[in-house]
Order: C-alpha cells, then sequence, then structure tokens
C-alpha cells in the first residue's frame, strides 16, 4: 500500500506544507507569511494559532482532511540535546520545546501543532534529526566559561540529507570521509562532518558563529553584557535583537537576500559592505572547520536558499575554493527528508528512538 504523508516545515517568515505518497511528492507550497503580521506578536510561540489556521486553510483549499493521513512529519524544534534519528513527537518533548531553554524557533510550533494534530485525529505525529542533533566531540561543548556549555542547534536534517545525497552521487562512503555543509538560509551553519558524525558547528539560532540574514551570530561579549544591562531593553528585546532582528536585518532592514541584491544593483553602498560582510564571516567559519579537521576534507557543500544566488556563492568561493572542491545543492531539501524519514518509520526499515 501507499501511505500518505503531511509534511510540515515552519520557518521564521514561511510555513512549507507538502503531501507525500511514500517518497514521492505530490503536493508542496510554501506560504510566506506577511512581516507586519508576524510582527504583531510579541513571542514566536505565540504564533501558533495564526500558523494553525495557515494549515487548516491549505488542506481545505486542496481537498484534504488530517484523517486521511497515515502519518504527519514536522521538522524538529528545539528540545533537549538527542541523538539522530526518528522520534515520535510526545508531550515531554513538546514541554521542552516550550521552555525555551534550548533556543526558540518556529519549528517549535511545528512540532506541537504535529502533536495536537495527531492526537485529535489519531495519527503518529513524527519528527527527525531536529536542530539539537547531537554528535559533537568532547572539545566541541566547551564555551570558555565552566557555567555555559555550546550545544548543538543548527540545521542537522539539511546537513545529514545533503552529506549524504552527496555521497550516494559521487560514490563516497559518508561514514569514510570528512565534509564540511554550509547551510545558506534565514540563519547559516557551518559544520564539520567526520566520517559520519557532525563533530561541530556554530549554534545558528541564538549563539555563534557568523551573522546571517537575519541573526547576529557571535558578538563582541563585553559590548552586548554592557548592552543588556543599559536599561534600554528587556531580555525579549535582546533576544529579538539576536535572533529575527540581527544580521542583514538590522545592518538593512531586510532578510531578503534578493533585496539586498536588488539593492547592491541599485548602487546602494551599505548593502553591498553588509553582503560581503556576511560572506566573510562565512568563510572564517568554514576556515575553522577546515582547521577542526585537519585539513583532511573532501568537499565543501554549500546549501539552503541563498545558494541559488550565483552572486554570494562566488564571494564565498573567492576565499575558500582552494581548501577543498566546492559543491553547490541549493535549496533546503528538508521536505523530502522529512517525508524519507517518515516512510521508515510506517515501513518499519527503522525503528522510531524514545524522547
Amino acid at each position: 500500500m501507499a501511505y500518505q504523508v503531511l509534511v510540515m516545515n515552519f520557518g521564521s517568515t514561511s510555513t512549507k506544507l507538502a503531501v507525500y505518497k511514500d517518497t514521492t511528492e505530490i503536493l508542496k507550497e510554501s506560504i510566506q507569511h506577511d512581516s507586519q503580521a508576524l510582527k504583531a506578536f510579541e513571542h514566536t510561540m505565540d504564533q501558533k494559532d495564526y500558523r494553525k489556521q495557515a494549515v487548516y486553510k491549505w488542506l481545505t483549499d486542496h481537498g484534504y482532511v488530517l484523517d486521511q493521513f497515515d502519518a504527519i512529519i514536522s521538522r524538529g524544534g528545539n528540545c533537549k540535546p538527542i541523538p539522530g534519528g526518528i522520534f515520535e513527537i510526545t508531550q515531554p518533548m513538546i514541554d521542552d520545546i516550550n521552555t525555551g531553554l534550548y533556543g526558540i524557533h518556529p519549528a517549535g510550533i511545528g512540532c506541537t501543532l504535529a502533536y495536537e494534530f495527531g492526537k485529535l485525529h489519531h495519527v503518529p505525529a513524527l519528527t527527525a534529526y531536529p536542530p539539537v542533533t547531537d554528535e559533537f566531540c568532547e572539545l566541541a561543548r566547551f564555551s570558555g566559561i565552566r557555567e555555559l556549555k555550546r550545544i548543538s542547534s543548527f540545521h542537522a536534517l539539511n546537513h545529514k540529507a545533503i552529506a549524504k545525497r552527496h555521497c550516494e552521487s559521487e560514490g563516497l562512503s559518508y561514514e569514510s570521509i570528512n565534509l564540511i555543509v554550509v547551510h545558506l538560509g534565514g540563519g547559516v551553519s557551518v559544520a564539520a562532518h567526520q566520517r559520519g558524525k557532525m563533530i561541530d558547528a556554530n549554534n545558528a539560532l541564538d549563539g555563534d558563529g557568523p551573522f546571517a540574514p537575519e541573526r547576529s551570530g557571535t558578538l563582541p561579549v563585553g559590548d552586548l553584557v554592557k548592552m543588556c544591562y543599559s536599561g534600554q531593553y528587556t531580555e525579549r528585546e535582546m533576544l529579538k535583537k539576536i535572533t529575527g532582528g540581527g544580521g542583514l536585518m538590522s545592518y538593512l532592514g531586510t532578510a531578503s537576500a534578493l533585496d539586498v541584491e536588488a539593492k547592491i544593483s541599485a548602487g546602494n553602498e551599505d548593502a553591498r559592505n553588509a553582503y560581503a560582510a556576511m560572506a566573510f564571516q562565512i568563510a572564517k567559519a568554514i576556515g575553522g572547520a577546515a582547521a577542526v579537521l585537519k585539513g583532511d576534507i573532501k568537499g565543501i557543500l554549500f546549501t539552503g536558499s541563498i545558494a541559488y544566488s550565483e552572486m554570494f556563492v562566488n564571494m564565498l568561493k573567492s576565499y575558500i575554493d582552494f581548501i577543498a572542491p566546492v559543491y553547490v545543492y541549493a535549496g533546503e531539501n528538508e521536505m523530502l527528508s522529512l517525508a524519507e524519514n517518515a516512510y521508515r518509520y510506517l515501513t518499519k526499515s527503522e525503528k522510531p528512538l524514545i524522547y
């Protein structure tokens, strides 16, 4: 029999939805949300009802009801660190996501809604390779302050899927080689893949690494502490500056690479400099990953939506193509990867892990 799966991927400004029969895409759409409508919500998780209505409307518009599906799978939210694999979404996972202790991202809303939909319609609710998938080596956990530990929080699902897909296409064994994978989206993550394990990566949500379209990345720590205690901003406002209001959004008032490139084409030097600085910082992170892998690297893989940009890819290549061959896999590829994981669950070819 063919299994029908609803795939959900909640991003900062979009809700991506798809229907798959086994691993064949039947329907896919990215619903772009009005930025002003999203700004009306003080806290990211406050968007839950708004996003739920968007899902219901999309299903109704295309003639689907939730009872039709054999499984619902959502891109993972920020729960406690867990090993890579497929998970049934449970109440303890939702509780941990909603604490915000491990970072806050709209993907957490997706997990929450998948769980609620699943309980209401008696459909398995799943997630796979969430951002907190943790394969770090022990040295990667040191932050420099004993009380603070670096955590794994990045685009693990897409990293793993692209790395494996690249190895399949090149006739390589993922478990036998080293790669650097760079996700270029609203957040940017650079990870060192060592023989099948993602041993180090920047916290692409609210921690460190290069700045991104809407993330601040690593900041001057002393100045950040002073800013926090200046009395000008609440804790929530500071967190918004780091995630959602940082990076290109802070410098240029937009997180759209297309908008930035249009500004550059129109002669806007501020846009040109900010875009070039983002490439500069990402290149430094790639160099850091190369050092962690001691220069033994089979390839550097670019993925994510900004990998479609020839301008930005060329900016990056000019810094790092001496390290290893560069391969571009533009787009996020996360919907197919989620569908493939759901299929493995439904066919019992892979057992779910317990949260």
